[in-house]
């Protein structure tokens, strides 16, 4: 039996993780969940699983289970904050971990993760944004595998899969282009909030899915690729594909280009995850290769949306410019949901970050989070109340 951790188990990715491993009941065992805030959901799926440990980050969550610990099944732990995310990476001996937790928040668990020597599902791309070279330090010493989730980043790995290395050319991203694909700034000068969350081809949560309206999604997914798969940032490109089949191409030096295609469903990037090294059985049989028609390719509009060439600055500069855009955009990205800034000034509090904060190369953890820290501070200060 493989020993399941799931890392954010009430999100989008997380939910995702245990429906698939609940078709595999006789392998993999689900031993410890965690949640921010979610307690009903959380109490829920640790009952389902019969999980060894939980851990909730807020606080006011973990007191309110505390005090209806009956809630959860006989024999489980109940952890809390950042440090019961660490403790239950360690307690619970996983083999595999799931990091789900979103943004920058799931730093210090997906590193406790790395230095477990499990084989680490990666779907909290801010962890390598920010702290890229830490993580595969982490994988390094303990011996963890680094699996990405990510459908993009899961689809580049299937590609470089037994092949040499040296004969890459190129890693090409796709991207569906979000709900705006087609837009100018103009039109981006109205977008509601209901707007930004309807993306045409993906089920997440909201924040990524402001994320990908933005193209700050793939801009993110940039820096992951250049820390999975050790390159430059221009060996990585980014190409539209709206029909969201083509989840990623290598191009190698002779030209040819290999690529993974199915439909857009997480289930397979995590079910490929859960598996490694060897292959999962889908209970959805084989792809009906007459649905897989007219896919179209186009550039991204880099000018209407700046978030993009922003993350691939930060991505060349290297060292903390991936721990100020980020830090910055979530910020962005918070005041937008929240009706305190317009949608088409994302772009512009995050350059401001750039342009305010310097790079370190190769910092340690303590300056990663003390940027990230006063990024933040600067970011909501400059949001005034009237935007």
């Amino acid at each position: 039996m493989k020993r399941i951790l799931v890392l954010g188990s009430t999100g989008s990715v997380g939910k995702q993780t245990l429906d698939v491993l609940s078709g595999l009941q006789e392998t993999h065992q689900v031993v410890g969940l965690s949640a921010h805030t979610s307690v009903d959901a959380l109490a829920s799926q640790a009952r389902d699983v019969s999980a060894e440990a939980v851990c909730l980050t807020g606080a006011e969550a973990t007191n309110e289970l505390r005090r209806d610990i009956q809630r959860l099944p006989p024999g489980c732990r109940l952890l809390e904050g950042a440090d019961g995310l660490v403790e239950l990476v360690e307690s619970t001996q996983p083999d595999v971990v799931v990091c789900s937790i979103t943004g920058a928040a799931g730093l210090r668990s997906s590193l406790a993760a790395a230095s477990s020597g499990a084989v680490v599902a990666l779907a909290n791309k801010e962890s390598l944004v920010l702290a890229g070279h830490l993580i595969k330090e982490a994988c390094a010493r303990s011996g963890s595998v680094l699996i990405p989730v990510d459908s993009e980043h899961s689809a580049i790995a299937q590609c470089l899969e037994g092949q040499d290395r040296n004969g890459l050319r190129r890693i090409i991203l796709t991207a569906s282009g979000g709900p705006f694909r087609g837009w100018d700034s103009a039109a981006l000068a109205s977008v509601t909030v209901e707007q930004a969350l309807k993306h045409p081809s993906w089920e997440m949560g909201p924040r990524i899915t402001v994320d990908s309206a933005t193209l700050m999604n793939k801009g993110l997914e940039v820096i992951e690729a250049c820390h999975l798969f050790d390159v430059s940032q221009d060996k990585v490109d980014v190409v539209v594909h709206p029909q969201s089949i083509v989840h990623s191409m290598v191009e190698y030096v002779d030209g040819a280009l290999l690529a993974q295609l199915s439909p857009p469903d997480m289930r397979l990037p995590i079910r490929y995850a859960l598996g490694y090294p060897a292959r999962l059985s889908s209970p959805e049989g084989p792809a009906d290769l007459n649905r897989l028609n007219g896919l179209t390719f186009e550039s991204p509009d880099r000018e209407t949306f700046r978030c993009l060439s922003l993350a691939e600055r930060a991505a060349r500069e290297g060292g903390l410019a991936g721990t100020i855009l980020n830090a910055a955009n979530e910020i962005a990205v918070e005041a937008f949901l929240a009706g305190r800034l317009p949608f088409q000034e994302i772009p512009d509090v995050v350059q401001d970050a750039l342009d305010t904060f310097p790079s370190q190369l190769d910092p340690g953890l303590q300056s990663i989070l003390e940027t990230d820290a006063a990024v933040r501070t600067h970011s909501t200060s400059i949001l005034q109340p009237s935007r």
